[in-house]
């Protein structure tokens, strides 16, 4: 794979230079020597994009350019937060780490558990991190993510973390249900009051000392309180049996919520956590399994039939098939063989293999994808971001009102345990948890689709700004065309055949390294020619060789080299698509080569799949104009700009962003990366190149073109649900209130518009990890 990279990259470069290097529909004039890394084009084409000042961030960390250049003894620790399960506590938490002295950054996103901080002498700073989320959550531990790791392979199943939980719900239960049964049969018992304070000492007792110390702390409008305010407020006005069912309806919801919540999690993050834990380490004659962390760069692994391969190397021995999809998305099988490098995380499907480690378990792409997505968590999109904001205005404002309602109607009324009652339902439906919740869980969850499609979003700003793209921009070679050429053609004009005509351009070719001369040598080979080299070689730059043979002297190259040498070329003519090598033997034109970068059998539907998301489709090219639109014609490309230098294509995309809108821009992540920085979205077709998955907001890693119009879907669908959420929390929590001012809505009801919206919005979210294909 990364030998394709390399060459899609040549060949990528040779296209920008067609017109100095005579690389055109007209010939072949290629330069032999031609290197990409001196190409003379004035870009760095391993341009890195921190330090691109787009001011746009490419790395999904939700980080700024400022914090990825960390001052002198700043550094970056990943701390998870154990038992952290309230979303809008997150939020408090975060701001407050932000404000210690000493942290450049702190990102907690809820989604993952982790608390992401930048900053100086860490080991102080943590026991005040963990001051301030124990503050808040009490039950919450930090811990480094190193350390958590061992933690989580011994992870309990949801229903025995929530264990305790359940014991007390359904002990709360019993003693409600026995009360209730009281109440009806002998309502001037005493017993049924005793046993709605036991079942509200279970059930309650434990919110409502955490409420208290929270209070004794400053923080005020947590749920905690709200639920306390409420169920004590129930108590007083002497609707004990209220009391209690709203506290067990609360804490029913809450399990549920956490369950949802944490299976969610585990879903995606066991999607994309690939990780190896063990590795079968061959020595001598033997094999001994030692922990995947341990092995080194140059041991060898065995790999067996339906094993997944574990880290990222090269094949020594044995051949197979193995199955690309769960690192791609790309369900053909590839066949691999010794020499042949191939990433972690796909699976061996028939022979065995030894594998000769080339990265260890930190490096490998398993381990890239992981850290790839749990970045892309934390970089939180605007209408997250807005959210959480909105949280902190909304709360108080809900408990002010409920305030007003218990006071001014009952002065007015007199009638105070009526209003008193609808003052208690907007304190519980004042909690902010499924708003804030139900934004990044949907955007995480789009993150995931993402990468079971082998499709890597940096973030949910990427997702963001991907689901808005109006036209979609995309570079030629390796995106649309498979970055190797092929010989399509072969037209003789005399007395010579199609096969002779290969035989003596191949022997031309045989000691040149340009992709045009590969195709050709490839060709001849696969055709099982004999090949010979000539007696004498000469290059004539920018048009092509010249060389003798025992049968005479052969002219290989453009319609320049032949005008040079006074060939006739009347017969010939240029087809409108790809480079065409013509062949003169001793001064006859023989015949020529049509040579064309083969069209990737998928780009057709991709691009007829964009126009049906009413995308605008582009093409940028250093491709001369003919060729580049005859490829334009069969895909369905609408617009083509060709003959372009990589600095000309900044320019165009600028011009089309004026002209449609936001744009998608498509290309390798590498010679592409000015205009990658450019565009409002910067898309790359990578195969898994480590490249690749730095320079680009988006990655595709099966490089097909299908992942630019599925990658759309999913940001748009991920856009859709994080609104859906967010609208029908809001229009319940309203519909709620409206109800309750007006004596339709009782606490039972605003309990569901809390816990019960909540966890609602968490199975809206995780809908489109189950969503098909299109």
């Amino acid at each position: 794979m990364g030998g394709e990279k390399n060459k899609k990259i040549d060949v990528e470069n040779h296209e920008d230079h067609n017109q100095r290097h005579g690389h055109h529909h007209e010939g072949c004039g290629h330069d032999h020597h031609h290197d990409h890394e001196d190409c003379g084009c004035g870009h760095d084409h391993h341009h890195d994009h921190e330090d691109c000042g787009c001011g746009r961030d490419h790395h999904g960390t939700g980080q700024s350019h400022e914090v990825r250049h960390m001052p002198k003894g700043v550094e970056k620790r990943t701390y998870i937060l154990n038992n952290l399960g309230c979303a809008n506590c997150a939020a408090k938490m975060e701001r407050q780490i932000q404000e210690l002295p000493g942290v450049e950054m702190a990102v907690i996103t809820f989604a993952t558990k982790q608390l992401v901080v930048a900053a100086d002498h860490q080991e102080k700073l943590l026991p005040e991190i963990q001051r301030i989320c124990a503050s808040i959550e009490s039950e919450v531990t930090v811990t480094l993510r190193e350390e958590a790791e061992i933690i989580r392979k011994k992870k309990e199943s949801p229903l025995e973390e929530n264990k305790k939980d359940l014991i007390a719900i359904a002990a709360g239960a019993a003693l409600f249900i026995a009360g209730e049964v009281l109440e009806r049969t002998a309502p001037d018992s005493i017993i049924s009051m005793v046993l709605f304070v036991a079942a509200y000492m279970i059930l309650g007792l434990e919110i409502v000392w955490t409420a208290v110390k929270n209070l004794l702390k400053g923080h005020v409008f947590d749920e905690n309180f709200l639920m306390s305010a409420a169920t004590l407020a129930a108590f007083a006005i002497g609707d004990f049996a209220e009391a209690v069912g709203v506290m067990l309806f609360y804490r029913v919801g809450e399990v549920f919520e956490d369950i949802a919540v944490s299976r969610s999690r585990s879903q995606i993050m066991e999607t994309v956590d690939l990780r190896p834990e063990t590795v079968s380490l061959v020595q001598g004659n033997g094999v001994r399994d030692i922990p995947a962390g341990e092995a080194k760069i140059g041991d060898v692994i065995l790999i067996r039939p339906g094993d997944r391969v574990p880290l990222d190397g090269r094949v020594i021995d044995g051949q197979s098939q193995i199955d690309t999809s769960p690192v791609t998305g790309e369900p053909v099988p590839v066949k691999v063989f010794p020499g042949k490098e191939i990433y972690s995380g796909c699976i061996n499907d028939t022979g065995v293999l030894k594998l000769e480690v080339g990265k260890p378990l930190g490096e490998s792409m398993v381990t890239r994808i992981l850290d790839s997505v749990e970045n892309a968590a934390a970089s939180k999109p605007k209408i997250d971001r807005f959210i959480t904001r909105f949280a902190r205005i909304y709360t108080p404002v809900v408990v002010a009102a409920a305030i007003l309602t218990a006071v001014v109607p009952s002065i007015v009324t007199g009638n105070w345990n009526y209003w008193i009652y609808t003052a208690i339902t907007f304190l519980v439906i004042s909690c902010p948890c499924a708003l804030v919740l139900s934004v990044p869980l949907a955007f995480f969850s789009g993150i995931g689709a993402g990468s079971k499609r082998g499709i890597l979003f940096k973030g949910g700003v990427s997702i963001e700004a991907l689901k808005n793209v109006s036209a979609v921009v995309m570079d030629k070679t390796g995106t649309i065309t498979k970055g190797n050429f092929v010989v399509q053609k072969i037209v003789s004009l005399n007395r010579l055949t199609e096969k002779q005509l290969l035989t003596i351009a191949a022997d031309c070719e045989l000691d040149s390294s340009h992709p045009i001369a590969v195709s050709i040598v490839t060709e001849a080979r696969e055709r099982k020619l004999s090949l010979i080299r000539p007696k004498q070689v000469e290059e004539i730059s920018g048009k092509g060789i010249c060389a003798k043979f025992p049968e005479g002297v052969v002219l290989c190259g453009n319609t320049g080299l032949m005008e040079l040498y006074q060939v006739d070329i009347s017969e010939y003519c240029s087809s409108t698509y790809g480079t065409e090598v013509l062949i003169a033997v001793d001064g006859i034109l023989a015949g020529y080569l049509v040579i064309a970068d083969v069209i990737k059998e998928e780009a057709q539907h991709a691009v007829k799949r964009m126009k049906d998301q009413g995308l605008i489709t582009a093409m940028l090219t250093g491709d001369a104009l003919n060729s580049a639109a005859a490829v334009a014609q069969q895909t369905g490309i609408a617009e083509v700009h060709a003959q372009l230098l990589p600095q000309d294509k900044l320019t165009r995309l600028k011009e089309i962003r004026k002209k449609h809108g936001a744009v998608m821009f498509v290309g390798d992540g590498i010679n592409d990366a000015p205009v990658l920085a450019g565009a409002d979205v910067g898309a790359a077709m990578g195969s898994g190149a480590d490249a690749a998955i730095e320079a680009a907001d988006v990655v595709f890693m099966t490089s097909s073109v299908d992942a630019i119009p599925e990658s759309i879907d999913i940001a748009r669908k991920t856009g859709n649900i994080a609104m859906q959420n967010v609208v029908f929390a809001l229009m319940i929590k309203a519909l709620v209130m409206v109800l309750g001012f007006f004596g339709f809505a009782n606490m039972w009801m605003a309990v569901f518009a809390d816990t019960g919206v909540a966890v609602l919005c968490v199975l809206n979210s995780i809908r489109i990890l189950y969503t098909n294909r299109s």
